[in-house]
């Protein structure tokens, strides 16, 4: 006879505010909004027919059926999350699914992977290169880099570059009828737009033209681009001037097909970050996979990025 459950996530964003009294931060923990678990909280007080929350001068208190629920719901959560650890632990000899921003993927790690299989050849990584946050309880990843503040609760997370941004361009743009000499001098060059950035708030055209000091520069003319890395294949392709990440221009420039043709840098107040699982962090390939991460960022962050003469 099958179970007659109600909606795991549903189950997942009560547990998460009952345990939290807050829908606030069980939309943090959950990386959802917090109208995604007020509704979802209702959807399930619905199917039970039964109310788990009082609101009471601006504070979340449990009714006596969600006191009842919540044990229920946490050993559960917990016995699965003690099962999905175990798996990690059966697995020991397969291989290590990582999840990588496209970008990064395509201009810092991959380029570096011989040196990991040359350290460690029984170890197969298996990368994933994916915009969107994935759900560890699947058991599919045990691994992601991602990009952002480092809040990621209830996941081990180690910061591994931090992040700079400034313009890029084909080296051709510092000659010609419009030589890009300073700032000012954008106002005769297409912009390119990482559209990734405008979403997730890192420094763009607008921000680095204010901290830059150049006026007289339309900001928000030019082309977007979908990925980080194909802004920064534009720019080598002489189709106008970038904002450059640090990590993801970095071999560009070190081969000469891209320049900074001026500065300022400006820091991002996002970082990339590795994140796994607690029980994920303990595995043998994980930690060598960490411990040769960390050591490849660390060779990267004493590299300087030369300034066009």
């Amino acid at each position: 006879m099958a179970r007659k459950l109600p909606p795991l996530n549903a189950l997942r964003a009560f547990e998460s505010a009952a345990r939290n009294l807050s829908f606030t931060k069980a939309a943090a923990e959950l990386h959802v909004t917090q109208a995604a678990i007020s509704h979802q909280v209702k959807s399930l007080e619905d199917h039970l027919g039964l109310s788990l929350f009082r609101r009471l001068n601006r504070r979340l208190v449990l009714t006596e059926a969600g006191q009842v629920y919540l044990p229920v719901l946490r050993d559960a959560f917990d016995a699965i999350s003690g099962g999905t650890a175990r798996l990690y632990q059966d697995g020991e000899s397969g291989p290590l699914h990582i999840s990588v921003l496209p970008s990064f993927a395509a201009k810092w790690l991959l380029p570096r992977m011989s040196r990991f299989r040359d350290r460690h050849p029984d170890i197969d990584v298996m990368v994933s290169a994916n915009n969107k946050l994935i759900d560890f309880a699947e058991g599919t990843f045990q691994m992601a880099i991602r990009y952002g503040e480092g809040n990621y609760p209830g996941l081990r997370t180690e910061r591994l570059l931090c992040d700079e941004v400034f313009p890029v361009c084909s080296p051709k743009l510092l000659q010609g009828p419009y030589p890009l000499k300073k700032p000012a001098d954008l106002k005769d060059h297409t912009l390119l737009h990482d559209e990734v950035s405008r979403q997730d708030e890192s420094p763009d055209w607008r921000s680095w033209l204010q901290a830059a000091g150049a006026k007289g520069v339309d900001w928000r003319r030019g082309p977007g681009f979908s990925d980080s890395s194909m802004v920064i294949e534009a720019a080598a392709a002489g189709q106008g001037v970038a904002l450059g990440h640090r990590w993801l221009a970095a071999a560009d420039l070190e081969g000469g097909r891209i320049v900074m043709p001026f500065g300022p840098m400006i820091p991002s107040k996002f970082s990339y970050y590795l994140v796994s699982p607690p029980a994920a962090a303990e595995h043998h390939r994980v930690g060598l996979f960490r411990a040769w991460l960390l050591e490849e960022a660390e060779g990267t962050g004493a590299e300087t990025v030369p300034l066009s003469s």
